[in-house]
């Protein structure tokens, strides 16, 4: 007897699209069965012809818990995620207090976050300039990445320079961890923000022109540098450019281990948006040119990007429109930077690849689970639809219209740059270990039963 049939599905995985039925038990894959084929189950659901997707990985989302939980919490933002058809987010390590930089603080996250968890979740650990000694700690305490920023960061953290990242490189390389980078050079930025400042620029244009491409092609051609001399497995996160891209799939047929993920907001939006709307749509790296995002989308397809990652940045209203922790917003370069994006990723990366550029789902199973999985060392519990692993399914209609609105919103600040996006194709059904945790738009799994996914590989 089976826990769960999903029958009558067509079933996605990297390398096809096939009609079948999945069963699953003591919460894992259990069987991939011919259509037709007659077996017993708990519970069936009948997909009816939709996709089943492997559960969506989100590899790069920021919950704020514990220490910013006005920002968001577990309980909104992975209830978020459920709906959004990610079944395994990976949390960062910033804008907690304090930031997860030591083992001792991984523990006591687990403790706070574990009760409030409706879908399974990672942890990156903590990368600043003075926790060097804590890295191997933190990893066998089962953190998939390191995280920093080789560019500006908000207050609770600090960046590195190429000379820390360097030493922090070799470090990690020693234990087989992989280190991962905000990659905008840091000076570029400081400068130009510095240079519009003086000339006055002080609108969405000029915030857009303090950080050119070239800021985050230099971090990034440097970050893979280093990692070249010390062999160290390198994670570049949200990129926003193609030629940045570019130079990723490059070192990757070179064959150094870096992968790379970038976000549903930069395969949707545009700089313009950003003229046009302002606060709600500023993030780092910015938004570029409608011509970028169309070539972006060409190393998704070609599995250069390994994630389409929500990097959930989420504030109150006050913070992009007023003040932040009691400083008055005078300008753009004070709004708060950051995107809420991770109940909405997968249905706009679907509308996006799968609707408008007619590209096989298969491209999205690989861009959003197997590839995350492999890349994050979880694969072979996470990310495909294989005997063994876990029963993690997200069933897509793919003929459902949407429009995002704030009222559908589970955040606890139910802002966003993607309200008002209409599209089609969406989450119906999200199953985690065999479990309904969302369906329709709505929670029905229960708040707790995601768990702690530590490294396999």
């Amino acid at each position: 007897m089976y826990e769960l049939l999903v029958k009558n599905g067509k079933i996605v995985t990297a390398d096809s699209v096939k009609e079948g039925d999945i069963a699953v038990k003591d919460g894992k894959i259990a069987a991939i069965l011919a259509p037709g084929v007659e077996v017993e189950a708990e519970k069936v659901i009948d997909a009816g012809g939709k996709y089943v997707f492997p559960g969506a990985i989100d590899t790069h989302a920021h919950l704020n818990d514990p220490g910013y939980e006005w920002r968001e919490d577990y309980a909104h933002g992975t209830a978020a995620a459920a709906v959004g058809g990610y079944t395994t987010i990976i949390d960062m390590p910033l804008q907690n207090e304090p930031a997860m930089t030591t083992a001792e603080l991984f523990d006591r996250k687990v403790e706070a976050v574990d009760p409030n968890a409706y879908v399974d979740y990672c942890f990156w650990g903590g990368l600043i300039p003075d926790n060097f000694d804590e890295l191997e700690d933190l990893y066998k305490k089962g953190c998939v990445a390191f995280k920093s920023f080789i560019g500006p960061v908000s207050p609770d953290y600090s960046s590195l320079s190429y000379g820390q990242a360097y030493e922090a490189m070799q470090r990690i390389q020693k234990f087989g961890g992989r280190a991962g980078f905000h990659c905008e050079d840091f000076s570029t930025i400081k400068w130009q923000e510095q240079r519009m400042i003086k000339e006055g620029r002080l609108d969405w244009q000029g915030y857009l022109d303090s950080r050119p491409v070239i800021a985050e092609m230099l971090a990034t051609v440097d970050i893979i540098e280093i990692a070249k001399t010390t062999g160290c497995k390198a994670h570049i996160c949200h990129v926003s450019s193609p030629d940045v891209a570019q130079i990723i799939k490059e070192a990757q047929q070179e064959g150094y281990d870096i992968t790379a993920e970038t976000c549903s907001h930069y395969l949707s939006m545009t700089d313009k948006d950003v003229i046009k709307n302002g606060p709600l749509f500023k993030c780092a790296p910015p938004l570029r040119s409608q011509e970028e995002v169309d070539r972006l989308w060409s190393y998704v397809e070609d599995g250069t990007i390994s994630g389409i990652a929500s990097d959930h940045s989420p504030c109150s209203y006050d913070e992009k429109f007023h003040e932040i922790l009691g400083k008055r917003i005078e300008n753009v370069f004070d709004v708060w930077g950051g995107i809420s994006g991770i109940q909405s990723g997968f249905q706009v990366a679907f509308h996006e690849g799968c609707v408008k550029r007619n590209l096989c789902p298969c491209v999205l199973a690989n861009a959003m689970s197997v590839q995350p999985a492999k890349a994050f060392g979880i694969y072979g519990k996470k990310g495909d639809i294989q005997i063994g692993f876990d029963g993690d399914l997200l069933i897509v209609d793919p003929d459902k219209e949407w429009e995002i609105t704030a009222d559908s919103l589970l955040y606890v600040n139910k802002i966003s740059a993607f309200v008002g996006m209409k599209g089609k194709g969406i989450p119906v059904c999200t199953i985690l270990r065999g479990k309904v945790a969302a369906k329709d738009g709505r929670v029905t799994g229960e708040k707790g039963a995601g768990m702690l996914v530590k490294r396999i590989d």
